[in-house]
């Protein structure tokens, strides 16, 4: 009784180191492309000073808005942290492991989007609309590519549960995959896609003709606004933990000592930063994409996560 209060309090913990690094590697993506444009760079605890000072602020709500444009922040908050709860992020062996799959992870994504979509389109103006309907465009194709992504590796693994699959990697220990590089590569546009970076989205503009994610919560104020920015950036974390245990998982730990669990945590802090470095390198070299132009981007991730499983299909099948 007391090991299994004990495995849960390491899960509940994790899931709070979780939630806690999320604005920290928020800061380190954009420091990064401060050193990167020659500019001088805000400290990289930034991002929690914006998150207190939005707390610190009176929450502002239009005169016809709903009860779903209120609810939706707390919605979205509460699906995305729920959503870092059951993904491994220094350990594997955790009460939350039998839930961890990935069915249930794009679930708890598709849940987020569908209340923003919806406060987008409650207050009835031209921006929230114009976001919601270029949101779901850009959701109908992420989505797919990043299924295709996971069953490719769940393919090798015989199974979609995300804990499993790591520990099945790491038995049978480095092995060069052709489908494991397709799918790693698509998983990866598509976690640009999905967190609104360049070149699919700028999270530093306002332009209309460049918003997708910031056009959706433009009415959005005070601790209303500071939920959902803070959901995002767990989301931006959720995605490069997911493309860091399930492609490079060596250093998770597999049983709960001190010794693995505090590598564990070490690796996955090494391993997010040098992720957010390659993001801020990309989003410096590559340009804004037209919003027409978003659907071959992302038949190309499709395309790559496709390839990855046809190549597991063709080498190690047949």
């Amino acid at each position: 009784m007391l090991s299994d209060l004990i495995h849960w309090l390491l899960a509940f913990l994790q899931t709070l180191l979780f939630i806690a690094l999320a604005p920290l590697l928020a800061g380190w993506i954009k420091a990064n492309k401060c050193i990167l444009q020659n500019r001088w760079f805000p400290p990289l605890w930034q991002p929690y000073r914006d998150l207190r000072k939005l707390f610190h602020k009176e929450a502002v709500v239009a005169e016809h808005a709903s009860w779903i444009f209120r609810a939706a922040p707390y919605i979205i908050f509460g699906t995305t942290v729920l959503a870092a709860g059951v993904l491994p992020l220094i350990a594997t062996d955790l009460p939350t492991a039998a839930i961890a799959d990935v069915i249930v992870l794009v679930g708890f994504f598709a849940l987020a989007r569908f209340f923003l979509v919806l406060a987008g389109l409650d207050i009835g103006t031209a921006f929230g609309g114009m976001g919601a309907s270029r949101e779901k465009m850009i959701a109908s194709l992420t989505e797919p590519a990043m299924l295709m992504a996971v069953f490719t590796l769940a393919m090798t693994a015989s199974t979609t549960n995300l804990s499993t699959t790591i520990e099945f990697i790491l038995d049978h220990g480095v092995v060069l995959r052709p489908s494991f590089i397709f799918a790693a590569l698509g998983l990866m546009m598509v976690a640009v896609a999905e967190t609104g970076r360049i070149p699919i989205d700028n999270p530093a503009t306002h332009l209309e003709l460049t918003m997708v994610h910031e056009a959706m919560i433009l009415e959005y104020s005070g601790r209303h606004l500071a939920l959902i920015e803070w959901a995002h950036q767990i989301k931006l974390m959720i995605y490069g933990v997911l493309i860091a245990n399930l492609f490079l998982p060596w250093g998770i730990a597999t049983e709960l000592h001190v010794s693995s669990l505090l590598l564990g945590g070490v690796l996955i802090v090494v391993k997010l930063f040098a992720l957010g470095t390659l993001l801020a390198l990309s989003e410096i070299v590559l340009a804004k994409l037209r919003l027409f132009r978003a659907p071959d981007y992302l038949s190309f991730a499709f395309l790559l996560c496709l390839l990855g499983m046809l190549s597991h299909v063709i080498l190690e099948v047949g």
